[in-house]
């Protein structure tokens, strides 16, 4: 069990060399329109992420995929990314996700299992698109995460990328960003629950303001994050 919560750890860790440093999935967008001006509003915004879209869509495709990476079930983990990878429709999300994903199954690999080794290979073929939320299950449901712990986890190491964000983007403190952490801990259990208890088919995704700040973060004329 000791094993099973440090391998959750390792991989939902911020050190973890995913990318997801590199991205604020339009965060910054707001910033720079001063929609997002304070940690009130950075609470707002990773509430609505997770709630209409990590929630819904990638936190129960990690769930799924934990499930699925728990019996190394490729071909299920392959179907699921494919089928997320429909969902998302603002270029730039699509390939930060995808990038995080690509990283993650790398990173794993190189730890030497032979399901994330698989895993790896298909993504570099370019069998299958590689998102984060269907790499990370997988590689946690090898690893013996629960599907609800894995999308827990999942959803936290989400909410902790974007305050990591916001902390470099908006005029707030650290103490500031561990209240907003802090606060997404309900909303993350809930969905967590949701995700564990969902089919494929129960897969949904609608922030309509999110995703036109992603697409308009590509014309910023200065950016610190790719997406």
């Amino acid at each position: 069990m000791t094993e099973r919560l440090l391998a959750v750890l390792q991989f939902a860790d911020g050190l973890f060399p995913s990318g997801g440093f590199a991205h604020s999935f339009g965060l910054e967008t707001y910033a720079q329109e001063r929609t997002v001006r304070d940690a009130t509003g950075l609470r707002d915004f990773i509430s609505t992420h997770l709630e209409g879209s990590a929630g819904p869509a990638d936190a129960v495709a990690t769930a799924l995929a934990a499930r699925a990476g728990a019996v190394a079930d490729r071909d299920t983990c392959i179907a699921l990314d494919q089928r997320l990878d429909a969902m998302k429709t603002v270029p730039e999300s699509r390939s930060a996700s995808r990038q995080m994903g690509r990283q993650t199954a790398r990173a794993s690999s190189a730890l030497g299992e032979p399901f994330a080794e698989g895993l790896a290979a298909a993504i570099d073929d370019e069998v299958t698109p590689g998102h984060h939320a269907v790499v990370f299950g997988a590689v946690t449901g090898r690893a013996g995460a629960s599907p609800e712990i894995a999308a827990a986890a999942f959803l936290q190491s989400t909410a902790a990328l974007l305050v990591g964000a916001g902390l470099r983007l908006l005029p707030i403190g650290q103490l500031e960003g561990q209240r907003v952490l802090a606060a997404m801990r309900e909303p993350i259990a809930r969905l967590a629950r949701r995700a564990a208890a969902a089919d494929v088919d129960d897969m949904w995704s609608f922030t309509p303001g999110l995703e036109i700040a992603g697409v308009r973060h590509a014309d910023l004329e200065g950016r610190l994050f790719r997406s």
